[in-house]
């Protein structure tokens, strides 16, 4: 047995990668699923969708191959996501919300109102906002008929994605999830490494809802032999980007990974050391590796290439992703266009919950050549937010080269303009699928196929780096309109 087969769930597609022991990829699956909007600022999926996806995506994987040749399965999930579901049927209570959903915005805010953040990101790294698990799961509780009741009884269970997922795929054998997830979660002590109490209390959330929280390359149970033909060993786990980092081999201090999906991430390993941001960045676990966390710097953007899908979804001025290169290229230099994509509010370094997309500079000759540039800028200017921020608050950030993953980091022109907002180099490798890869190399440690972190450091290359090209004044230039046009953001209608 040496192949090992990835999960991904993401926010709007799942998918499996089934590996070989050298963790090349042999085969692929993969499904979108529908994304639910019932009210302004909602999201929220149809758990059948997550699981029945999950199910279809590693059978199209695993399809045509050895079902013996699998030695173990790991799993990387969209973050912050709330499932809750009852302990004795497995039936969830409710559909997930999502973690763009913004709907205990004025929770968060009567909290934070109340002198809670300065104690909340003492202990967790994070700050009062809807973005986190806590106050999805206390709105669940509150809003859910008989929900609370139940919880209290004992007969419901909470989980991110990840925890859903072990569930279903053990048949009810195993609650658990890694140290990652949890600490997404706004009840989890980082420091500690354990649910708070004092944290638990303030969300209201009954103790018995809560999983067991495991390293990321640990027992995490069989499969039901029904699944996939036989029992499979669960031993990898960790959350999107905290794989990413992984797959990325960001291993060393200093080292930053940025992921660019429907939003973008970036994390910034500063080691052992708990670095506590002045600039309104998150402190998170990166992994987890035999009881010892390594921490990271993160740096949260909530929307990224869900800004292209926007040009083809809400405006249609597109049909595809691939043509908003040709029409950036193609755009009138002589227009300042801005699009700040806050459309479910805005993320790091700003976290403002209420504000709502808008786009600046728009004249008669604006057409969708300037809006594609303009979006794809976006992801640029919000980049160097987060960049900026991380320089500020550690000094081992200075001279860091960013690493780059995820669908939207295929596009070179997006990613030269992310260097030359940035003056310094963004390194595409060759294996792009990071999230997958470094949740098979979890799964893999754990089982004693892969090598340890620094030797499978080695195995990264690159496929392009991107210098960057611009005069820094003209960036900057660029950069002091775009902040600008964030302020009125923050300041207009609500």
């Amino acid at each position: 047995m040496s192949n090992i087969l990835a999960i991904d769930q993401g926010t709007t597609s799942s998918r499996a990668i089934l590996f070989d022991q050298n963790l090349r990829p042999l085969k692929t699956g993969q499904q979108e699923f529908t994304q639910h909007f019932p009210q302004s600022g909602w999201v929220e999926h149809d758990p059948e969708d997550i699981w029945n996806s999950v199910l279809a995506t590693c059978r199209t994987a695993l399809a045509g191959s050895d079902i013996a040749s699998v030695a173990a399965i790991g799993i990387t999930n969209q973050r912050e996501t709330v499932l809750v579901w009852d302990r004795h049927t497995g039936a969830t209570i409710g559909n997930a919300i999502v973690w763009q959903d913004r709907r205990t915005a004025g929770i968060c805010a009567k909290l934070k109102a109340n002198g809670h953040e300065p104690m909340v990101t003492a202990k967790t790294g994070l700050l009062l906002d809807p973005y986190f698990s806590a106050s999805k799961l206390a709105w669940i509780l509150d809003n859910t008929t008989g929900a609370r009741a139940r919880a209290e009884a004992g007969d419901l269970l909470f989980g991110t994605v990840d925890c859903f997922l072990i569930w279903r795929l053990t048949a009810g054998q195993v609650h658990a999830t890694d140290a990652t997830n949890a600490s997404r979660t706004m009840l989890y002590n980082i420091t500690d490494g354990c649910w708070d109490d004092e944290l638990i209390d303030l969300f209201r959330i009954p103790r018995a809802m809560l999983p067991d929280v495991r390293d990321c390359a640990a027992d995490f149970g069989m499969t039901d032999a029904a699944l996939f033909g036989r029992e499979i060993p669960i031993r990898g786990v960790a959350g999107d980007q905290h794989a990413a980092t992984v797959g990325q081999a960001c291993f060393s201090p200093g080292m930053m990974k940025s992921t660019y999906g429907t939003g973008c991430f970036a994390l910034l390993n500063t080691g052992a050391d708990r670095v506590q941001s002045n600039a309104r960045l998150l402190t998170t676990i990166a992994y987890q590796l035999n009881g010892v966390p390594t921490y990271a710097l993160e740096g949260s953007i909530f929307v990224a290439g869900a800004v292209v899908q926007w040009l083809r979804d809400g405006l249609g001025i597109i049909t595809g992703a691939g043509e908003t290169q040709d029409l950036a290229k193609g755009a009138d230099a002589s227009q300042r266009v801005y699009v700040v994509p806050a459309f479910t509010g805005l993320g790091a370094p700003y976290w403002d919950a209420e504000c709502r997309g808008a786009v600046y500079g728009l004249t008669r000759a604006t057409g969708p050549a300037e809006l594609s540039k303009a979006a794809l800028e976006s992801v640029a200017f919000q980049t160097r937010d987060l960049i900026e921020a991380m320089r500020a608050d550690w000094s081992g950030a200075a001279e860091t080269v960013l690493r780059v993953d995820g669908g939207m980091a295929s596009s070179d022109w997006t990613m030269q303009a992310i260097a030359d907002q940035l003056g310094a180099p963004v390194d595409r490798p060759v294996v792009t699928e990071t999230t997958a890869l470094g949740a098979a190399y979890l799964a893999g440690l754990a089982i004693g196929i892969c090598p340890p972190p620094a030797e499978f450091a080695k195995s990264w290359a690159l496929e392009k780096r991107f210098l960057s090209q611009a005069d820094m004044a003209d960036s900057d230039a660029a950069y002091a309109g775009w902040k600008d046009a964030v302020s009125r953001t923050l300041g207009g209608l609500k």
